[in-house]
């Protein structure tokens, strides 16, 4: 006979309500996180991310309230190996200062907001005792993340201030992003799986299949690849499409020093791997998302993977076209945001598993 474990019906609605609240509670920070990303793209094209040349988390909260206060960052601006081959030669103004200054503290705020509203609100579940068995320590994991994010932002803003650089590594910068994303992911998958929750209470959590690892592998070095020629501003190197200087494979690239020192930092062959393994990536989620569509109840997470992919590439391709417009990159980069949302959320729906009520011991 069956022996399944019954849940008093009081008990089971309201775990079901926390771990509902708890996954929109991450679906929230998930959003700030979607935002960082977009508004780091425009501290990025905006050349905006060297303005503030300290870190100090509290009180670096405040901006300045005063004209002697925004001399005073000025100052300290000036000092920079930017301001002095780059800004400072281009004639940059105090206005001109205040407006990148900007957008770098909006940055960096919406970062420590997205820090307080984590751990505030789940610290609030945590003392309700209102979280889910098995995700106090993802949850931990998560904030863990979290800071660390924000020790690889200054890792990377001081790569820019040090030496004679006059703007942040490429490579610390795809680490910034590229952290961001996995940050961002992360939380998606906890809300998902929480949501599953709230829906059965003995819901196990998704697996991470192999066709998801292979897809989201293929996407990531397109992510990299991505933050390279950002990082490098190869996309400037050519405005046409599908040939760059009259030619498929683009001349001017430095094979001397081998060809993995080119594949890293050659501008020509970084924007040549870009837009073109951009069609393996579509290969790849075209075959992912016919997967995940037949799955019961996973239609629309196959519509979300083609919509953001197709919509992808045309905003690559209109960015190339344009001479790299700064409000096209930054819709480039945010739908490329989407774009991991969507296949991690088909990820997840193709690793649903069998609730742990179900066929429980027979005796």
């Amino acid at each position: 006979m069956d022996t399944l474990t019954t849940v008093p019906a009081d008990a089971s609605a309201s775990s079901r309500k926390h771990a509902l609240a708890l996954s929109n509670l991450l679906l929230i920070v998930a959003a700030m996180v979607f935002a960082m990303v977009v508004i780091g793209g425009i501290t990025r094209l905006t050349e905006s991310g060297l303005s503030i040349t300290q870190w100090n988390v509290v009180t670096g909260a405040i901006p300045p309230l005063s004209h002697a206060d925004w001399v005073h960052k000025f100052a300290l601006y000036k000092q920079t190996p930017q301001y002095l081959e780059v800004a400072g030669p281009a004639g940059m103004t105090l206005s001109g200062f205040k407006f990148i200054f900007l957008w770098e503290w909006t940055h960096r705020l919406l970062g420590r907001l997205l820090g307080l509203v984590f751990f505030l609100g789940v610290g609030w579940f945590g003392v309700k005792r209102e979280i889910p068995r098995r995700f106090g320590w993802r949850l931990a994991a998560l904030f863990v993340l979290g800071a660390l994010q924000g020790a690889v932002g200054w890792f990377m803003v001081v790569s820019g201030l040090e030496g004679s650089r006059t703007e942040v590594s490429p490579y610390r910068l795809s680490a910034h992003l590229l952290f961001a994303l996995f940050l961002f992911s992360a939380l998606i998958w906890t809300a998902l799986d929480l949501r599953a929750v709230a829906r059965d209470p003995n819901a196990k959590p998704a697996r991470f299949t192999a066709a998801s690892a292979i897809t989201l592998l293929v996407l990531f070095l397109q992510l990299l690849l991505g933050a390279w020629v950002a990082g490098f501003r190869a996309g400037y190197v050519s405005n046409t499409w599908p040939l760059m200087g009259g030619h498929f494979v683009p001349e001017g690239i430095d094979w001397s020093n081998g060809v993995w020192f080119a594949m890293t930092h050659d501008l020509y062959l970084l924007h040549f791997m870009h837009r073109w393994w951009a069609w393996v990536v579509v290969a790849a989620l075209v075959v992912f998302a016919r997967k995940v569509r037949k799955v019961p109840g996973a239609r629309r997470a196959s519509i979300a993977i083609h919509s953001a992919f197709g919509l992808q590439i045309i905003l690559g391709i209109l960015t190339v076209l344009s001479g790299i417009a700064i409000w096209l990159a930054v819709l480039h980069q945010a739908n490329g945001a989407l774009l991991v949302a969507a296949t991690v959320w088909g990820a997840h729906e193709l690793g649903r598993q069998p609730s742990l009520s179900r066929g429980r011991g027979k005796a």
